[in-house]
């Protein structure tokens, strides 16, 4: 059945405005490619709609034709979610266009939109909508997941600026979702959007920003530094939020010898305040030991992103594993260390994102992401180009992530790797856990949308 619906692609309808890439097309090879270059699986269709009514025919010819339904927008899924062997990929990236509105302070940008090409084309204007910290992510998959990034202080999660969202549902109808319209909903996109169905676009709230004073200090990873670090970025104001990522320092020429190939710390930073008021918040950080180096400039905010090109060919691997820590103790700072300095270890990364401030101050039972409370973020990151060592890297990660002392943690959807149902859970309070699966029985009952972490739907019993 698979080979049959890709060789008729025309079941779609008439009424299909968009594209569809068949095995046999001469860019199906880069269509597929996702931003992992480990997960190299091979679609039966790639469709790229241009709307909505465009995307309610692909999800019905899904169901239809029997084809396991894949939704790509950024294609950054650490988990591999972008993709699928035998799927129909719903490619939104010919979905591109932002509206703004600087009177109202709104914005509505298609699912296919990349976080850095929406920042761009609102900070032009004087505003900007907190996403991550990476220019080519998809604005709609950061945010259904929740987004952590560098206002996440300050405005805080990418949710939180989040005011309605065009959807289409498994039944095929085209709904919106707001904290008016379909509340419950709304409620359930914020945090694990990707199991209700298919966003068309997202609606936020715009903040007034202009430059920042951003860059990297560069510190010895010792354990005074480390066990420093959360105190004292939790006690820094809401405009400053940091993340700091610990590694063994590259064989760059700019880096002392004796620091290249030893345990340091990049503490990222970007303070969104006033100008007179950001030297003295970095104070602190820089007074924690002797920076080896310290970019730290005033820039305009889109800086803070890498340049978007969206026909670069990925080339590194990436395995992927996250966790909420209520600190960076001792017992932490000792895998750590262990870890990154065995002497076969691949070049992994620790980045701690120190949360609190905006974020903190919502309601934990007002979205779906639930852990507000949560002070620190630690994401373990492990890049390769060796794509043959796939398996073995994963492996790595799981057993690096298995020694850190936090065992039931909570995780961050985002972030997660190629992880079982059960980490899945992990993800959500279990109260709003159980609230997800009810509302995935009422709009997803088929658990049509399933290449994701997935929800399953609540099970009906009858008396």
């Amino acid at each position: 059945m698979l080979e049959e619906a890709a060789r008729h692609p025309s079941g779609l309808g008439p009424g299909f405005r968009g594209r569809v890439i068949a095995p046999d097309a001469d860019d199906y090879d880069r269509a597929r490619r996702v931003h992992n270059a480990a997960v190299d699986r091979h679609p039966a269709l790639i469709v790229r709609p241009t709307d909505a009514d465009d995307v309610a025919l692909v999800v019905a010819h899904a169901q239809e034709r029997g084809l396991p339904l894949v939704i790509r927008a950024g294609g950054h899924s650490m988990g591999g979610h972008s993709t699928g062997d035998g799927a129909l990929v719903l490619d939104l990236s010919a979905m591109r266009d932002v509206e703004i509105d600087a009177v109202e302070g709104t914005a509505w940008a298609d699912a296919g939109v990349l976080a850095g090409e929406y920042t761009t084309a609102s900070h032009a204007l004087g505003f900007v909508t907190p996403f991550g910290d990476t220019g080519s992510v998809g604005v709609a998959g950061i945010t259904l997941g929740g987004g952590v990034g560098w206002l996440v202080r300050k405005h805080g999660m990418t949710i939180d600026s989040l005011l309605a969202v065009e959807i289409v549902t498994a039944d095929g109808r085209r709904r919106i979702a707001s904290a008016v319209e379909e509340p419950d909903l709304f409620w359930g996109v914020r945090g694990a959007g990707a199991n209700f169905g298919v966003v068309t676009r997202l609606q936020f709230r715009l903040h007034p920003l202009g430059n920042v004073l951003a860059g990297d200090i560069l510190l010895p990873a010792t354990r005074d530094v480390l066990r420093s670090l959360v105190p004292v970025l939790l006690a820094a104001p809401d405009e400053l939020t940091a993340m700091p990522t610990i590694m063994l320092a590259p064989q760059d020429p700019a880096i002392p010898d004796q620091h290249r190939g030893r345990p340091v710390v990049y503490v990222s930073v970007a303070w969104s305040g006033p100008s007179g008021a950001g030297e003295r918040a970095l104070a602190p950080l820089r007074a924690l030991g002797a920076p080896i180096s310290d970019t730290v400039t005033w820039q305009p905010y889109p800086a803070l992103f890498s340049p978007v090109d969206r026909d670069e060919e990925p080339t590194s691997g990436v395995s992927s594993r996250a966790l909420f820590l209520d600190a960076l103790d001792d017992a932490t700072i000792d895998v750590i260390e262990r870890r990154l300095t065995e002497a076969d270890a691949p070049r992994a990364i620790v980045q701690l994102r120190v949360l609190g401030g905006a974020m903190a101050r919502v309601p934990g039972d007002e979205t779906a992401f639930g852990w507000r409370d949560q002070p620190v973020l630690l994401w373990l990151i492990t890049p390769y180009q060796e794509i043959g060592r796939a398996a073995a890297i994963e492996a790595w990660t799981a057993a690096f992530r298995a020694d850190l002392p936090a065992d039931g943690a909570a995780t961050y959807v985002n972030f997660m790797g190629a992880e079982d149902t059960d980490a899945v859970r992990g993800a959500y309070p279990a109260p709003a856990y159980a609230r997800l699966r009810e509302l995935k029985r009422r709009y997803d009952p088929d658990n049509v949308f399933r290449a994701n972490h997935n929800i399953p739907p609540a099970v009906t019993t009858s008396g």
